[in-house]
């Protein structure tokens, strides 16, 4: 029998675009399912009951969430094409390691750059930038965080690309001249059909985040 995968997502999302860039690795066909995240649907309520969250895939109708989760299923059962995570025991404990270090400090420190002002706002930046200087120095002079080949880290990190720019113009900062390698990663992962077919424009990323600002009330 066919598998048949079908992601629950939406567009704007670091973590979807994750599972977006594995499964396109992987050459796999999916159903791709547009969410409402203030209307959720009956779909994704019942397939991640417990956090009502996307991204959620569903691999012959068993549901699969939390997309470093997703990632590494995606990578465990699909082996033998574009494998994501290395053989050698210790460098996988590394790369999960640091996966997860971009899911603890990226996404949230990047939220308050657009959702802050004052001092707050100020520390966001500081911190932002701090996070992106420890990151650009675990790349050092590596093609990719998985050497000569995208692995799983570059999986988990390269969607916040698409949010750059918004970080940039929110925090009044320039990517190219805190973390000049760090861009360049980033643009050689984007040669990739399977990152650039997943991301969307940065543009659009920003006109979504100031809709998400004025939502807020938030007045620069």
């Amino acid at each position: 029998m066919a598998d048949k995968l079908v992601l629950l997502d939406t567009w704007p999302s670091p973590f979807g675009m994750r599972v977006r860039i594995a499964l396109k690795e992987k050459g796999l066909h999916y159903d791709y399912k547009e969410e409402n995240l203030r209307e959720k649907s009956p779909l994704l309520l019942k397939m991640n009951p417990l956090h009502k969250k996307i991204p959620v895939l569903i691999h012959n109708e068993k549901p699969i969430s939390e997309s470093l989760l997703i990632v590494q299923y995606i990578d465990e059962i699909w082996k033998d094409k574009s494998p994501l995570l290395p053989d050698d025991p210790y460098e996988r404990a590394s790369e999960r390691l640091w996966a997860d270090y971009v899911d603890k400090k990226v996404f949230e420190i990047g939220r308050k750059l657009w959702m802050t002002k004052g001092e707050e706002h100020e520390k966001a930046k500081n911190d932002f930038i701090e996070c992106m200087k420890v990151l650009e120095g675990e790349l050092g002079d590596k093609i990719y965080y998985g050497g000569d080949k995208m692995g799983f880290l570059d999986v988990a990190f390269v969607p916040y690309y698409s949010w750059f720019y918004s970080y940039e113009t929110c925090g009044k900062f320039s990517m190219e001249e805190i973390c000049p390698k760090l861009m360049e990663w980033a643009k050689k992962c984007m040669e990739k059909d399977s990152v650039s077919e997943s991301l969307p424009e940065s543009q659009k990323i920003y006109q979504f985040v100031l809709k998400l600002k004025q939502r807020y009330g938030i007045v620069d």
